[in-house]
């Protein structure tokens, strides 16, 4: 097998071109199987192994700075850079990253993972090469189209423009990002224009003119027109040029020698320019050619022969319920109206496109415009329902603050991923959307801890007059009979106590804080169980009761530092004003970059599971004693666990003490990229 041959990209560089078409086979067999065990990203990388092979043979890296936007097509640049047998720990814990890292190897320049970045890396790293020992060195952004949605992406363009500097755009074009891309810019890209013979002609035409006695400057200008002109007979708009940016293309994506030809004229080019590749997302896959969807952009485990069954890749827990309450509310409510940011698929919103097609907008991979575009529907009289992962909201929060809050506009947030959400890493996990919306004034927060939960909240949700979030894992949502669901914006007590512990539990993390309070029960400790159900406002039946108790413990999945924790503990502290507040535990995660891995094992590492949560709960009973303060602790006493891994460490928070350590991610040395390969 060629692959077994293949420990770096050196080694591509010996291999004529019928042996680079036998490689690509094997490698595209070789990516189905380690995604068919290990789940992944598939559609995309199976679309860009020629586009790979191509710019290893023709680049240097990691001489040459290859920079991937997003992660989730640098599969195949993984395997030529000599990481092959680690795909059998593919996205598991200690193993093998879904995206770019640079822990793993000194080919990889940006953890990306989040799109349209890319650009404004190269633009940095260009500056930095310029001014290095080696100003030689090449920039390279293999850009998707779909990343071509979102506005940074243009930023880059622009000043790469305006800047002149020498990147290399590779523009990946399946006319896909998780959907369908949303956007007319592969339809008016121009045709192929670059070749050195025809510049240099052009050139030389050019200074003729310029020369002409008296009417050279005149002649010139007369000539700029005449180009101008018969651009606009023979070919669209030249939006790059008109940004300073050389364009090329668009070529062949799957032929590697038409590739390495252009790439090598790109290089010589003194200057930003894009090279258009045509590449179809899930090439050489039948089941992957044939999803309509996304083309496998990312799947399950599944067999191979035969690739996912319907059932594997239909909507399953809080998305599921999430999907179905729109359709509900959709019949009730014609103003409703549906937002995402190219992931109709993953939010559960395909449904609610089908049945309401004028009804649904997709913008693109831009959260932004995603917010604001709700923004002005709410303004108009609609009522929106923006979805989108946790994680991406932190890149719309300034437009969630200002063009939503700020209003008081009646806008709601589903944010599905929210808390550890496990094998996409530190990109992906959706911890710090609680933190953040609680700085939005008059912002309601719901966090549903079952599915009949999230449905009751939705419809609570689409009635207020002001902002709502609702916040739910990607994990499997319970099942729970009437009675045990919420109303409105009450908390609901689960278990009454005796007086001396109640929890506090937020969201998901009920069910674990339910089997806390079994084995606390067990030794003999009755605690008081609430499900918090909306963070904000806090029902005022729940925090009186919360501080009527000797110890109080909050439980939640997102960031500790700020998250919802501190605000009940504030809340409990504000309305005992009067008299000594009972001490307060939080716990949640760590401010920390937490790697991937199983999501309940990250949990149970962060002690944040049932047995978690109880024993810490047991280590403070311990050192209270009858008229010990929570305040008199020694720091570092209470805690879970151990570590989660080198990227940050488990541990509690008090109110007036902090338990545990916070780490910071392990890095290369300073300078390292830059220091030692510019």
């Amino acid at each position: 097998m060629l692959l077994e041959t293949i420990n770096g990209p050196s080694d591509l560089r010996r291999l004529d071109h019928e042996q680079l078409g036998a490689l690509a086979a094997e490698i595209r067999e070789f990516i189905v199987q380690a995604v068919s065990s290990a789940n992944g990203h598939l559609g995309s990388n199976l679309g860009a192994v020629e586009l790979t092979l191509a710019l290893h043979r023709v680049f240097n890296s990691p001489r040459d700075c290859l920079i991937w936007d997003t992660g989730h097509q640098a599969y195949v640049h993984k395997l030529v850079t000599g990481r092959r047998e680690m795909f059998s720990s593919l996205r598991q814990a200690d193993g093998l990253s879904g995206y770019p890292s640079r822990a793993e190897s000194v080919h990889d320049w940006v953890e990306n993972s989040h799109a349209s970045t890319a650009l404004c890396y190269a633009h940095g790293l260009a500056a930095a090469v310029k001014r290095s020992p080696n100003p030689d060195r090449h920039v390279v952004a293999i850009v998707g189209d779909g990343a071509l949605t979102g506005g940074m992406a243009y930023e880059g363009l622009n000043n790469l423009g305006h800047s002149g500097s020498r990147v290399i755009v590779i523009l990946n074009d399946n006319g896909r990002s998780y959907a369908p891309t949303v956007s007319r810019m592969s339809e008016s890209l121009s045709r192929l224009r670059l070749h050195p013979g025809m510049m240099s002609a052009r050139r030389r035409i050019e200074t003729a003119v310029k020369d002409l006695p008296r009417v050279g400057n005149l002649a010139y200008s007369s000539l700029q027109g005449f180009y101008s002109a018969i651009r606009e007979v023979i070919e669209p708009p030249v939006f790059f040029e008109t940004l300073g940016v050389r364009y090329v293309g668009p070529l062949d994506g799957h032929d590697i020698a038409g590739m390495e030809q252009a790439f090598r004229q790109a290089a010589a080019f003194d200057g930003p320019i894009v090279v258009h590749v045509l590449t179809h997302k899930g090439r050489g896959y039948k089941p992957a050619e044939e999803d309509e969807e996304k083309c496998l952009h990312d799947t399950g485990s599944f067999d191979p022969a035969v690739g996912p069954t319907p059932s594997s890749r239909a909507l399953k827990g809080y998305t599921l319920a999430f999907s179905q309450a729109m359709l509900e509310l959709g019949e009730q409510r014609p103003d409703l109206v549906a937002i995402t940011a190219a992931m109709p698929g993953p939010t559960g919103l395909l449904p609610f496109q089908d049945r309401w097609p004028d009804r649904f907008f997709d913008v693109g991979i831009a959260e932004q415009a995603a917010v604001t575009s709700a923004a002005g529907m709410a303004m108009g009289g609609l009522k929106p329902v923006v979805a989108v992962y946790s994680t991406f909201l932190s890149r719309a929060f300034d437009q969630t603050n200002l063009d939503v809050g700020l209003h008081g506009l009646p806008v709601v947030f589903a944010l599905d991923r929210a808390g550890i959400t496990g094998d996409d890493g530190p990109s992906h996990h959706g911890i710090l959307d609680m933190a953040l919306c609680l700085e939005i004034p008059g912002m309601t927060i719901f966090a549903p801890s079952s599915a009949q939960e999230l449905k009751v909240m939705m419809a609570t949700a689409v009635e207020l007059s002001g902002p709502a979030v609702l916040r739910y894992p990607k994990t499997a949502a319970r099942q729970v009979p009437p009675d045990q669901v919420g109303s409105g914006l009450c908390a609901r007590r689960v278990r009454r106590g005796d007086g001396s512990v109640c929890i506090l539990a937020v969201g998901k993390l009920l069910e674990a804080s339910e089997e806390a309070a079994a084995l606390l029960c067990a030794e003999g400790v009755e605690a008081t169980l609430w499900d918090v159900r909306v963070v904000r406002p806090l029902d005022p039946e729940m925090v009186s009761d919360a501080g009527r108790h000797r110890f109080v413990v909050t439980v939640e999945d997102g960031i500790r530092n700020g998250g919802a924790g501190n605000y009940i503990t504030d809340a409990i502290a504000d309305l005992n004003a009067s008299r000594q507040s009972p001490p307060v535990l939080n716990l949640g995660v760590p401010t920390a970059y937490i790697a991937h891995g199983n999501p309940e094992r990250i949990l149970g590492q962060l002690g944040l599971d049932g047995p978690g949560i109880a024993a810490s709960i047991f280590k403070a009973i311990e050192h209270m004693g009858p008229e010990r303060e929570l305040a008199e602790i020694e720091v570092g006493t209470l805690g879970a666990p151990g570590p989660v891994d080198g990227n940050g460490h488990a541990g509690v928070d008090g109110r007036h003490s902090r338990a545990g350590t916070n780490g910071t991610p392990p890095s290369r040395a300073a300078g390292q990229h830059l220091g030692t390969n510019v």
